[in-house]
């Protein structure tokens, strides 16, 4: 029994071959786990980081489509956008742009999504109603607003009339144009902000809203004590994509404006787009392309590192 007993306690070491063995079948499930991400990454490799190194190297060339021969002529793209007027210009209306529609679209989702948390098919149906919006492609959506907002024959502009108000180009007027295309971006996305703040108000714990109505809480209290706290992890979520979706704003300027009236609207995209295959510098659009890419990721992880004291995860 004492010789079974130390048999036991004392296990036999394994012979190299077993070692060996496993380590083996170790690397074998480690290479089928990676085989199943190998075409994700490949794709991503393929149709993201390929593309983006490419036109880091191409921003050094003067390439314009039109020819073979790729000319390096190192920093002069960089230094003609960052000493042009035109590049202050349009980042100054993609800001604006960006600034006006994030805030927009946040604020009305979190309004209506303190309306819409009700459980009952009448609610239901007006979520999805406001959520439909969002499986419409944006060439759709623009195509029907470029008809509401229409100077002569528009939507709108046949309401002002019947209130006895004088019709406005909406579209070709420099003041009222940007503020167009933000109408037409939050009316796309408002829905989808509404259901993820829904998402975000229902995870909330109702302990929470009890104690606080026992000690005298009013809803107003709670609004600002309870729920807005315990949303900033679903508000920090919406803030950072609908910031990076918004300074790419494109189709929407492609189809309504074509960066007009007189530039009004030309977001940075646009003009990414109408250099590179307008006027065929490549090498240039290239260029605006890696100082944009730049601009966005530093203003993300900003965003991440200003938010890291103002976000509250429960528990």
């Amino acid at each position: 029994m004492k010789a079974i007993k130390e048999q036991r306690g004392n296990p036999r070491p394994l012979s190299a071959g077993t070692r060996t063995t496993r380590t083996n079948f170790r690397w074998i499930e480690g290479f089928k786990d990676f085989s199943f991400a190998l075409p994700a990454l490949l794709a991503l490799f393929i149709f993201v980081y390929y593309p983006l190194l490419n036109s880091f190297y191409l921003s050094f060339t003067n390439w314009n489509m039109t020819r073979p021969i790729k000319k390096l002529v190192g920093l002069d793209n960089y230094a003609y956008l960052l000493t042009s007027d035109t590049f202050y210009k349009v980042l100054k209306i993609t800001f604006t742009y960006t600034v006006l529609d994030v805030t927009l679209t946040l604020s009305l989702g979190l309004l209506l999504a303190l309306l819409f948390n009700r459980t009952s098919k009448l609610f239901n149906f007006m979520r999805s109603l406001l959520f439909m919006p969002h499986y419409i492609s944006m060439v759709i959506v623009a195509m029907i607003f470029l008809w509401i907002f229409n100077g002569q024959y528009g939507v709108l502009n046949k309401l002002l009339e019947k209130l006895g108000i004088e019709p406005v180009l909406w579209l070709m007027n420099p003041k009222t144009a940007l503020w167009a295309l933000i109408v037409v971006s939050v009316w796309k996305g408002v829905g989808f902000t509404m259901i993820i703040f829904i998402a975000g108000l229902r995870s909330v714990p109702l302990d929470y809203y009890e104690a606080s109505s026992i000690d005298g809480a009013t809803k107003w209290h709670q609004f600002w004590s309870i729920t807005l706290p315990l949303l900033s992890p679903t508000t920090l979520f919406l803030f950072i994509t609908n910031f990076i979706s918004s300074m790419q704003v494109f189709q929407s300027v492609d189809i309504m404006t074509n960066g007009g009236p007189l530039d009004a609207t030309k977001a940075m995209v646009y003009w990414i787009y109408e250099m590179a295959f307008g006027e065929f510098r490549t090498g240039r659009a290239s260029a605006l392309v890696i100082i944009f890419f730049l601009i966005i990721v530093l203003l993300t992880i900003l965003q991440m590192y200003v938010s890291r004291k103002k976000v509250h995860y429960e528990g």
